[in-house]
């Protein structure tokens, strides 16, 4: 007999380990489904400074790691799958992975968002090592230093405006003629003399022993190869919301996002959503974890509500 939890998390990012631990607080049945890592994008930081509260040296993977221990220490279940399908049109919701099924009274969707590849040579290899894909997160390891930014749209721009108040030099690195961002930003770019532009120009790969040294890098235009040399990649050509398993079963935005009101609440009836998935103006660790919060106590709220109109009946 399949169990139903009281709550389904689907992700186990800090958003998803977060639920599950005020959700398990709450003397809730809890599981989390996690296709990969605890701690999703968070064990890929090296270091993590910026999380209030955080011992010295913290590091993504031992935050992870203590938010994974801490959910199930109260409780929380977890399973290695990856979520394919659901529905969740009924009062139990169906989560369909490729080991099982798993359903629940309610389902919290914490799959995150994942940056957008540069798609040059060494991207993945260099990661962490001096290819990041957030500039809140990393700039002050940069502190001095020459890095890159790669994309030209609102979000690389405002990026590269941010890293300057860090960084030495901030060469943006674009492959058309033109900036994709608004006027406004730039305006603030092309007046910040610490930013430069190469225009027409994609990377190549990158190179460096053991932390990255450089990019090399192609005009478009004329083909010429040139290496600039950097401590640090910037990469911003975009993110992409986890959303694919939950087409046709809740909202979506236009990029795929999830819309959710303050209390995390999607278009479906016992449906949640919290973390990068969202929509939100930020996505950070400590975003993620305080959605993560709301999510499982707002899932707690509908949960009793839902026995209560029962017993009434």
């Amino acid at each position: 007999m399949v169990k139903i939890y009281d709550i389904v998390i689907i992700g186990g990012g800090p958003a998803g380990l977060s639920a599950g631990l005020y959700g398990s607080r709450a003397k809730l049945d809890v599981l989390v489904i996690e296709k990969a890592k605890f701690g999703g994008q968070t064990t890929t930081t090296a270091e993590l400074e910026n999380y209030p509260g955080s011992i010295p040296d913290c590091t993504g993977p031992a935050l992870s790691k203590r938010m994974h221990e801490q959910a199930e220490e109260f409780g929380t279940e977890f399973v290695k799958d990856e979520v394919v399908s659901v529905d969740f049109s009924g009062d139990i919701k169906f989560i369909n992975g490729k080991d099982a099924q798993y359903q629940g009274r309610s389902v919290i969707i914490t799959t995150g968002a994942e940056p957008r590849l540069a798609g040059f040579g060494e991207e993945m290899e260099f990661r962490a090592r001096g290819v990041s894909y957030c500039a809140t997160c990393d700039a002050d390891f940069f502190e001095g230093l020459d890095v890159a930014v790669i994309g030209g749209g609102d979000s690389a721009i405002d990026e590269a405006i941010y890293l300057t108040k860090f960084a030495e030099t901030v060469t943006v690195i674009h492959r058309r003629d033109a900036l994709r961002a608004a006027k406004s930003l730039q305006e603030r770019a092309f007046n910040n003399p610490k930013i430069k532009f190469i225009w027409d120009t994609v990377p190549v790969t990158a190179y460096g022993d053991e932390i990255l040294e450089g990019l090399e890098v192609k005009n478009v235009k004329t083909g010429e190869l040139s290496k600039l040399e950097v401590n640090g990649v910037f990469v911003f050509v975009g993110l992409d919301p986890i959303t694919e398993a939950f087409k046709g079963q809740v909202e979506l935005d236009e990029s795929g996002y999830i819309p959710t009101d303050v209390e995390m609440k999607t278009n479906v009836p016992g449906v949640f959503a919290a973390g990068d998935v969202r929509v939100t103006p930020l996505r950070q660790v400590i975003t993620a974890a305080a959605d993560g919060a709301i999510s499982a106590i707002s899932a707690e709220k509908y949960i009793t509500e839902k026995e209560a109109n029962l017993v009434q009946a």
